[in-house]
């Protein structure tokens, strides 16, 4: 698995960032070939069009459009991977194993493997938003019936979510709203963004211990604070 180090240009702090493989259509898994010496640029802004890069399989030479590759750092910045075009691609290595998510250490039965779904639109980060809490052990997830509360796009025995599928950081506003909606109701909230988090709103959550993460475009959510990497540990 191909790795690159990463600097982010916020808070300077140093990464070590895995590609992750994508299946392709011939069965063989498939990586994005990253720029080694390209500095990781800051996601401020989003538009679906700009976050697809073409690939080239190593084994059958297809090209296919898979998400660029997206890192977030600890302290809520977006930092988008640059990658050497497909013109440009060395030749044909070796394949490589699917990238997943570790599996609890502390749960008492191994889940298994996530499995994500690509992420092209608002409504399937939603969907892969429920996958991931099912994963994580919540019960018959799913949106809310008619006039669900304010903030609230995900709804399971026990646990309540949103999902922030716009191309801004996630505000103060919207961590606040669904963590009062998870007081009012007896649940745990769990707050899901595509672009990241402001900084008073991460700093709200660790405060409160609401989890936050972050879903990249293959629909994987990766925790960005404390709670949220307690959650994945323990399961819920």
């Amino acid at each position: 698995m191909e790795s690159v180090p990463v600097r982010c240009p916020v808070c300077n702090r140093d990464h070590a960032y895995s590609t992750p493989a994508y299946p392709c259509p011939c069965g063989v898994p498939t990586t994005p070939p990253l720029l080694r010496d390209a500095p990781a640029v800051r996601v401020g802004h989003r538009s679906w069009n700009d976050v697809w890069v073409t690939v080239r399989c190593a084994s059958c030479a297809r090209e296919d459009q898979w998400p660029q590759p997206e890192l977030c750092c600890p302290c809520g910045t977006v930092l988008r991977i640059p990658v050497r075009p497909v013109a440009a691609a060395p030749s044909p290595t070796s394949p490589v194993s699917p990238a997943h998510i570790p599996l609890p250490r502390t749960a008492a039965h191994p889940r298994p493997t996530f499995r994500p779904m690509t992420i092209r639109t608002g409504h399937d980060a939603v969907i892969a938003a429920g996958l991931y809490l099912t994963w994580l052990g919540y019960r018959d997830v799913g949106r809310p019936g008619a006039g669900p509360a304010s903030g609230i796009d995900l709804r399971g025995d026990g646990v309540i979510a949103q999902v922030d599928s716009s191309t801004r950081p996630a505000t103060l506003r919207a961590v606040e709203t669904l963590w009062l909606n998870a007081l009012g109701t007896s649940a745990a909230g769990v707050f899901f963004s595509l672009a990241g988090y402001a900084a008073d709103a991460r700093a709200r959550a660790d405060g409160v211990g609401l989890p936050l993460f972050v879903i990249d475009l293959t629909g994987t959510p990766q925790p960005v604070n404390s709670p949220a990497d307690e959650l994945v540990s323990t399961g819920a």
